[in-house]
This record gives structure tokens, sequence and C-alpha cells, in this order.
């Protein structure tokens, strides 16, 4: 490829768009050409912010133009995947903000449509790229925790649901709650670090406690409020996930909970030989009369950890995604049984992977 420089789209100007923006700004090939969202008002104080030349209202408009050649989507859950299949099929590159969809069905759309046109799509899990993550990574596939046969997933916050009435508490508009919002991020880093994403069984519940009574609002999330719409999705989720290798993986996560801490985040990993956590980011091994416990210092990163740059790096063919899209449809898959246990009482069984998945 040339060393012309590559023009970028990002379409949603919220917090996580803004993101967007920043990240792509720091790769030298890029220049964002346009910013695209409903509100008019969001998107020119996005471009003022960034130097983007462009701010438009509806984002088949940017979809239409020749001289983009990367998309990235930053909008409610919902519009996800069918955005997603909007920007594969006018020939774009895509990054889509998690989760990856509202349902497996469509996320399989977006893969499949991605492979038709030959297009690079990833998943934006920023937690893989944090470059503590990434060293553990190294340390598990290294075998130095010896066989890993469990792990926890935990992202619990005492008071944080992105603003009650917002997009995030409504299903129709999130398609789930907590667990969509920041257990997807667990879930998916406990699996990275594991190296297994073959799910068999799963065992899920969900709650609406604190949610539904005006309790554990948090502030950050949408500025766009419907006082009247119901909260009507999960403030507190827990699964058990069995996986095909014999493995199991426990997930924790929570909007709102009564606990000590504002926020707990951690992934812990419990192998043959040592048990690691990344919260503080430690091993614990057996030595001498009792465990030693040694700090797990960060080596240089695999990939870059901006996930942005990494995405342009992949499109320039420099690298392959981070975040394989077989990956985070496994990680879909798993997200549905989850609702799915959650809402009949019962354990879930997962069909086999077919086709990479």
């Amino acid at each position: 490829m040339s060393r012309q420089t590559l023009h970028a789209a990002v379409i949603g100007a919220g917090a996580i768009g803004l993101n967007h923006i920043k990240g792509f700004q720091q790769h030298p090939r890029v220049k964002v050409a346009a910013v695209a969202d409903t509100s008019a008002e969001r998107a020119q104080a996005a471009c003022e912010k960034f130097g983007v030349p462009e701010a438009v209202a509806d984002y088949r408009d940017l979809l239409r133009r020749q001289d983009i050649a990367l998309v990235s989507i930053a909008l409610p859950n919902y519009l996800h995947a069918r955005v997603g299949v909007e920007a594969l099929a006018a020939g774009k590159h895509v990054l889509m903000e998690k989760p990856f969809a509202t349902c497996a069905r469509d996320a399989a759309r977006v893969v499949r449509e991605a492979r038709r046109r030959r297009r690079v799509l990833m998943v934006g899990q920023n937690q893989r790229f944090a470059p503590l993550a990434q060293t553990l990574k190294q340390v598990v596939a290294e075998g130095k925790l010896g066989e890993v046969y469990y792990a926890e997933g935990l992202w619990m916050r005492r008071s944080g649901i992105p603003r009650i009435g917002s997009w995030f508490t409504r299903r129709e508009l999130a398609g789930g709650g907590c667990m969509y919002d920041i257990g997807v991020h667990m879930l998916d880093l406990t699996l990275h670090l594991i190296g297994d994403f073959e799910a068999a069984a799963v065992s899920g519940q969900t709650y609406n406690k604190l949610g539904c009574r005006g309790l554990g609002n948090g502030g950050w999330g949408s500025s766009e409020i419907d006082p009247g719409a119901p909260f009507d999705v999960e403030d507190l989720a827990v699964a058990l996930i069995k996986m095909r290798s014999g493995r199991t993986v426990l997930l924790r996560t929570s909007w709102a909970a009564h606990m000590p801490e504002t926020n707990r985040m951690n992934v812990k990993l419990f192998g043959t030989e040592a048990g690691a956590t990344l919260s503080p980011a430690q091993i614990y091994r057996p030595g001498g009369k009792d465990y030693r416990i040694e700090e797990l210092k960060p080596r240089r990163p695999q990939v870059c950890p901006e996930r942005m740059v990494h995405f342009v790096d992949c499109v320039l063919g420099k690298a392959k995604p981070y975040v394989p899209p077989a990956e985070s449809l496994a990680v879909q898959r798993i997200l549905d049984a989850v609702y799915r246990s959650a809402a009949t009482g019962r354990e879930v069984r997962l069909a086999a992977a077919r086709g990479g998945r």
C-alpha cells in the first residue's frame, strides 16, 4: 500500500466517539475526515474540539464517500450490527464499539459481510490492549502458570449506572445492562488471557434490584434522558461458563451493588504451577516455607496499546487484528446464553462452533 493518508469517519459523537477520534489521530497515516451524529450540536462540537473538517447528521452520507476508507461505530448497542453491515457493504474497514451486537445472529451477519467484502473488522475490546494485560497474556502463553484450569473475571460498581433513563438502561436500545456495558469487557479479557473461547455450557443469573428504584445512578453516560423510560435491564449479573476444554470461568458484574468499594475490576487466573491477578498485577507460586508473591512488571507490548492505531495498522497490512471477529462472535454467543439461562432458570448448552465460528 502506498504512503497516502487514509481518511476515517467516526459515527457517533458521544464520549466513546470522541475517544475514537482521539485514537485515530495518534496514527500518522490517518486523517479523521468527518463525524456523523443525529445531534448537529454534538457533531459540530466534536469537530471543533479535534479539528475535524466536516460534521453530518446522516452517517449514510459518509458511507457513500469514496475517499473514506475506515469507519468506526460508536452508537447505541442496537445499531451496531446494522450500521456495521452497511459500512462493510459500502467497502469500508470497520471498527465497532462493544458489545458486538445484541444477539449472536446479528453479529454473525457482520462477520459474514466482512469476509464477503474482504475488509478488516474488529470489535474495540480495549481491555486487551492494556500493557499489563498484554504482559499477563505472554506469561500464560509461556506456560509460567502451568495449565490454567479456572479463571474469574470481575467488574463491579457500587453506584455506576450510566444515567437512569438514558439509552443504556432501556432494553430496546441497549439489549442488556451491566453485562453488555462492562461485563463484556471482563468476559472477553478473561477468555483472551486463557486463550479459550469454546464454551460448552452457560448458567447465568441477572438482577434488577436497585436501578428500578432510582438507586445507583452514576455521573456518566448519555446526556439524553427520558425520565419516563423504564429501567428494564439488569444492574447485577453473574455467569458460570464451562469450556469445552474442561476449564471453568466465573464472571461477575454490576452497575449498582451495596459493597465497600466504589469500583472493583480484576481477572484472576488459577494454574497448576502458579496463579495470577491483574489488580494487583501479581503472580503467586509456591516457594520456600510460604507462597512467593511476584510483581508483574509490564513488558514491551506485543501490539500498540491504542486500539485505533492498531486497527489502522491492520488495514495497512502491518498487523493482524488483536481482537479477531471469530472471538468476538464467540463472546456474543456466551452473552446470549447468559440471558437465556437467566430467563429460563436452566443451564444453556452451546453447540460447537462451525467453520472458524
